[in-house]
């Protein structure tokens, strides 16, 4: 069964209608036709029931399609990552990275640059009391988050550092003047609430119950980084932080303290798993080869 043949069959399948299936892969409906009459008789069965008004896949057709669906987008794929490979990886690839990470990594969007010349890095931010937003909706290709994220249709990949968390108050905060803060603390705290955020990773930062099973309360709910810090800073609400934001926000209404029991956090790229690309995979690659060169991300 010849490729292109291959790729009719599955077209149909998927369009049900001749005429769309010519028009989406720019050749005839008698060519369709042909393409899959010879299919029908090479596997001895009709693949679909056709009426004047209908187009349905068989018991038979479905069998057929579900087993070179897969088959076909990996031959596609290792056809595109083999032109990558010779002719170069292209095109434009949309990251979204939370604050100041974007600038942590320059080293590594420097090595993919390098290796990749023809291919553009387009940057977004992600908001964090939203993270999933912009790679559900597609307005980003990967995006640079905190683990762990347990969605079924997202597939992690290479991990970029460890974070410390810290608790970033108000400097009028009571806890202001302290050297750290544990976990049980934040039982006598309001934190920021994400709008859009599932829990488990809410919850990394900004538990919903202390060690002892205390309710933390949730205060605010902010939409955008810039709405968590001025919660913060008039002192509505605390926040647990990354450790890296206080190089990089040094406001004098805030404070940020060590939380002694708190686990480090870990980050990666995450990227939908039906949309994997060359061009994704290039990034990927860049990514893992410059955090082994430990030039990247000091303390990772």
């Amino acid at each position: 069964m010849e490729l292109r043949d291959i790729e009719i069959f599955l077209t149909l399948a998927q369009e049900l209608h001749f005429g769309r299936t010519a028009e989406r892969l720019h050749i005839t409906t008698s060519r369709v036709s042909q393409a899959i009459k010879k299919q029908e008789r090479r596997i001895g069965a009709p693949l679909f029931d056709r009426t004047s008004r209908t187009v349905r896949l068989t018991p038979v057709g479905e069998q057929l399609y579900h087993r070179l669906s897969a088959g076909y987008l990996q031959i596609m794929d290792g056809i595109e990552e083999v032109k990558g490979t010779v002719n170069g990886v292209t095109g434009t690839l949309n990251v979204g990275t939370i604050g100041p990470h974007s600038l942590l990594m320059k080293d590594a969007f420097d090595l993919f640059h390098a290796r990749h010349p023809g291919a553009r890095l387009q940057h977004r931010e992600v908001q964090p009391p939203s993270p999933l937003d912009l790679l559900r909706s597609g307005e980003v290709d990967v995006a640079h988050l905190w683990l762990p994220v347990r969605e079924p249709d997202l597939t992690i990949g290479p991990l970029t550092h460890t974070s410390q968390v810290l608790l970033m108050v108000s400097a009028s905060h009571p806890y202001a003047r302290r050297d750290s803060v544990c976990l049980e603390d934040f039982g006598d705290c309001a934190v920021v609430q994400g709008k859009s955020i599932p829990a488990y990773m809410e919850e990394v930062f900004n538990p919903y119950r202390t060690p002892s099973g205390r309710l933390v309360a949730r205060g605010p709910a902010v939409s955008t980084w810039q709405e968590a810090l001025n919660v913060v800073a008039s002192g509505q609400a605390v926040a647990g932080v990354t450790a890296e934001i206080t190089e990089f926000y040094p406001w004098p209404s805030l404070v940020y303290l060590p939380i002694d029991d708190a686990e480090p956090v870990q980050w990666a790229y995450v990227w939908r798993s039906g949309h994997e690309s060359p061009l994704i995979r290039a990034f990927a690659q860049a990514v893992t080869d410059s955090r082994q060169a430990g030039t990247h991300m000091s303390g990772s």
